[in-house]
Order: structure tokens, then sequence, then C-alpha cells
């Protein structure tokens, strides 16, 4: 009888990270996937042709595929620099089998067009985002956001982080509308307008991290690794192994066997593996996760950078609710052949939101439009399912569908949030020497 203290179920990113952190902690894990690559939803596709294939969409002449020189990510998100993601990399070491790029530049749309978000004291300066004065006041609240320290009541301006809301810092600040639409929504990343009535603490925070990230590299806060994201669960899949990890890719499951409400094993081809717990992600699960939403994604082909970006070869922009009268956000994150993911001269577009109304492609004309002329795009929309229970009952410990934003913060939460479920114990980092940097590549 194959005994396992966890079996993991798919090979998405926030599985491969837990599955290496289990077997990194001393856990003996069995990892399964039905599908013979990795990824699972967020997989990377290394054949244009196979994404023409995915999608239903007529193929590119043969001349024009040169396969070897594609990573297409089918959910791409940029990493903050000093983010919690990148943390897990370093303190696991998987940085050891990635190398990462800085993204070129951070953008908000504003009044009809594209806007660099200010990363230096001399962006700051030249920026048409800002009057004079809101650019004094806004360096202000940057000096008090890096400064800031919530151990430390002096650094607080006689604020209280956790009753003064988030409007009322910006109001203390005097900052204008304008400003503070691209500070919540570009910089502190929120994405809609419910966080200006909650405490300031973790729009402090939030300011902060993007201002420590954007310190390590001048050109913008984000990083994304050299080859796309598909590396990402290879990198994971590694490190298990290393700690005696097992994995079965291309393996159909069967059942997932109860007892008394507990998971006790995992039918696959006729097998049996016992288990203590169970993680995986809902497409295993169905009736146990449940849908808060549709997210829209269109993955776009161009052989151009896109207008206002000062040429770059990567970039993210955010399109703030306000600007297009939504509810939620809408994203644009912006790859190319620099990052080795596409052929020479091509750029990899994505762009994403929450689906509000019943016509999703509707939604994100406004964004297409900032792309064009675009070669080809390829359409998806994907149900948002979160867990119907924390898994404590039954062990089975089932992540959330990826949102909509381009960057990992939200998914790092949920990795967080599942490790403290499964273990009991908080996902910490020590700080050492030996865990403070990766390999990145700032040309």
């Amino acid at each position: 009888m194959q005994e396992y203290d966890i079996i993991v179920l798919g090979t998405g990113l926030k599985e491969c990270i837990l599955s290496g952190l289990m077997s990194q902690s001393g856990k003996k894990v069995l990892h399964i996937d039905r599908n013979p690559y990795y990824g699972g939803e967020s997989a990377a596709i290394s054949h244009l042709e196979q994404l023409y294939k995915k999608f239903k969409v007529t193929g590119p002449a043969q001349s024009t595929v040169h396969e070897k020189e594609w990573n297409i990510d089918l959910i791409p998100k940029f990493f903050l620099a000093n983010g919690q993601l990148v943390k897990i990399l370093v303190n696991t070491e998987v940085t050891r089998y990635l190398d990462f790029k800085v993204i070129e530049g951070s953008y908000v749309y504003q009044a009809g067009r594209v806007h660099k978000v200010p990363c230096t004291e001399e962006d700051a300066q030249a920026s048409d985002l800002m009057g004079m004065f809101d650019k004094r006041r806004f360096r202000k609240l940057l000096l008090f956001a890096m400064n800031f320290d919530v151990r430390h009541p002096r650094t607080y301006q006689d604020m209280d982080p956790h009753k003064t809301t988030t409007r009322d810092l910006f109001c203390h600040f005097d900052l204008g509308l304008d400003v503070v639409e691209f500070i919540g929504h570009a910089i502190a990343l929120h994405d809609s307008e419910s966080y200006l009535d909650q405490p300031c603490l973790e729009t402090i925070t939030r300011i902060k991290l993007y201002s420590e990230s954007l310190c390590r590299h001048n050109n913008s806060p984000y990083i994304y690794p050299v080859y796309g994201l598909g590396e990402l669960p290879q990198g994971f899949a590694r490190l298990n192994a290393e700690y005696g990890g097992t994995f079965l890719l291309n393996r159909a499951v069967q059942e997932i066997v109860m007892d008394n409400g507990k998971v006790t094993a995992v039918k696959s081809e006729g097998k049996l593996f016992h288990c203590k717990q169970l993680i995986c992600d809902p497409s295993y699960v169905p009736h146990r996760a449940r849908k808060v939403g549709r997210v829209i994604r269109v993955i776009c082909l161009l052989n151009h950078p896109v207008k206002n970006t000062h040429e770059a070869t990567s970039c993210q922009i955010i399109i703030p609710q306000v600007q297009l009268h939504r509810k939620s956000d809408i994203y644009i994150s912006v790859v190319s052949y620099a990052h080795n993911v596409a052929s020479e001269g091509v750029y990899i577009a994505t762009v994403s939101t929450t689906v509000e109304t019943s016509n999703p492609e509707k939604e994100v004309q406004p964004a297409l439009e900032l792309l064009e002329p675009i070669m080809q795009k390829f359409v998806s929309v994907h149900r948002l399912l979160i867990p119907k229970d924390d898994g404590k009952n039954s062990q089975i410990f089932v992540s959330r569908s990826y949102d909509s934003t381009n960057h990992f913060e939200a998914e790092c939460e949920d990795i967080k949030d599942m490790y403290h479920r499964i273990t009991g114990a908080e996902l910490c980092f020590r700080d050492s020497q030996r865990h403070s940097s990766y390999n990145s590549d700032d040309d």
C-alpha cells in the first residue's frame, strides 16, 4: 500500500509552490496531474500552432512559425521585485532555476491616454499626471509610506493606521482626485474603490512595497522570468523531487476516497494512493467550489510596441475602473522577444478584467484600441471559483482560480492562507544575506 502525507492534484503554480514547501518541510508528497504538461490553467504554450489550436483560430502560414522562440503564458502575471512570491522563490532557492528580467515600464490610463507612472524623482517632476503642488504632496506621501513602521507609532504622523481611512489619509496629504486615482490603482494596486473607506494600513503597506520594489530597479517595480512563467512550476517540481517528492503526469484521477467526511486516498488508473491531506485546484473537485464571477483574458500578438510606452519591449498598463465607468480595473501586460517568449519583433499583450456584463469582449474594447493594430487575438472567458469551505473537516484544501490582476500579490495571499490551514503555522521567511538576492538582468 502506497502512503503519503499529502497528495497534490494539478500542477498550477499555487499547487507546485505548496507541494515544494511541504516536501521541503519533511512531508512525503505525491503530485498528480491529468495533463502531460505542467501549469494547469496557468500553463505556458511553447508552440504557436498549439495556441491557434487551443483557441480554435485558423493558424498562420507555416513560414511565420519559429517553434523554439515561443513561450506564451495563458495567465501572465508580473512579480513585484520585493513582493511575496519573490521572497518564496528566494527562500526555497528556486531562484537557482530561473533568470529574471525587469519589466521596462509601469503605465496608467487617464483622460484618454497612457501615462508613465512616476518611478523616480525626475519622473515625478516631468509627469503630466500631476500639477506642481500635487508633485510635492505626492512626494511627501511616498516619504511617509517609506518611513512608516507599524511597530513604531512615532512614524504614524498623528494618524491611527488601524482606524484612519485611506480617504482621510489622502485628505491629510491634500491630494487631488487624479493623483488619488493613480496612487490607489497603479501604485497600491487596488482594483476597485472600496479601499478608500477601509483602514489605511493596507494601502500604506502596498505603497511601501511598490516603492521598495522600485528601489531594486529604477525602470519599474516589476520583474518577469526569461522564457516566461512556465519555468516556475517546473522549478518547484525540481524542489519537490530534491526532497523526495514523486510526480505522476498525464494520469487520470478517478476518485477521491473519503471516510467519515475525511479524505483517505486518491484512486488513479486503478491504483489507490493513501494520504492524510489533499491539495488541488477547483477543476479536480468542482462540487467543493463555487463561482463568484468570471474573468476575460485576450492574448494579442503585435508587431510593434504599444503607443505612448516609450518603445518599451515590456510594460504594465492599468486602466482604473473610474476611467471607463466600471466597477473593476482593466489590466494590460506586455512582454516580447526581449523576455524570450516570442519571435524577434513580436510583442504579446494580454488584456484582462473581471467580467461585469453579458458582453465581455465589448468591456475590454477600450484596452484593445490602445494596442492597435493587432495581428491576432485569442479570447477566453473563465469562471472565477473559490472553495466552499476552509477544508479543515475534509482535509481537502482547494485553491482559488486566478484573478484578473496582472501581478501575483492576490495569489500569494491564497498560498499563505492555504499554507496556514494545511499546517496550522504561518508561512514566514527568514531574512539572511544568503537569501537576499535573485538572478536578474536589468538590461
